[in-house]
């Protein structure tokens, strides 16, 4: 596993299922959403940041953190510098920056997805399915 030897920063934050936020949302260290956020949600911070975008979830902005697991849908940038994970309900439209991508049979992406690094060979893995 690419970041196994890392704790992940931990959630200390949640927008609620039902729950509206309108306009620019920072965080440090974690944050989960289950609402609805319209502006951008922004990790704010030197260290470390991980967020996640549940299957409920619904982002109409750009997001940036270090790790981004969506699950939910987002019209706007995505913006992830170190590990972006698409989960299979991940519904996105916008153009995608990241430094390495796991994406899950089902996820889609309306937008351009380009590696953070001009590297020959991005750091690009595809989740197995559970199926077999």
């Amino acid at each position: 596993m690419l970041f196994a030897n890392k704790k992940p920063p931990p959630i200390r934050s949640l927008v609620g299922e039902g729950t509206v936020v309108t306009g620019e949302l920072h965080f440090v260290e974690g944050l989960r959403i289950d609402g609805e956020v319209n502006g951008d949600v922004i990790a704010d911070g030197d260290g470390r940041s991980i967020l996640v975008i549940s299957e409920k979830a619904r982002v109409r902005g750009k997001v940036m953190a270090s790790h981004v697991i969506i699950n939910g849908q987002v019209v706007g940038p995505v913006h992830s510098t170190e590990l972006l994970e698409l989960q299979p309900g991940a519904r996105i439209e916008g153009d995608i920056r990241y430094e390495s991508l796991e994406m899950h049979p089902g996820a889609m992406v309306d937008g351009e997805l380009k590696p953070l690094k001009n590297a020959e060979k991005p750091a690009l893995m595809l989740a197995a399915s559970n199926d077999a």
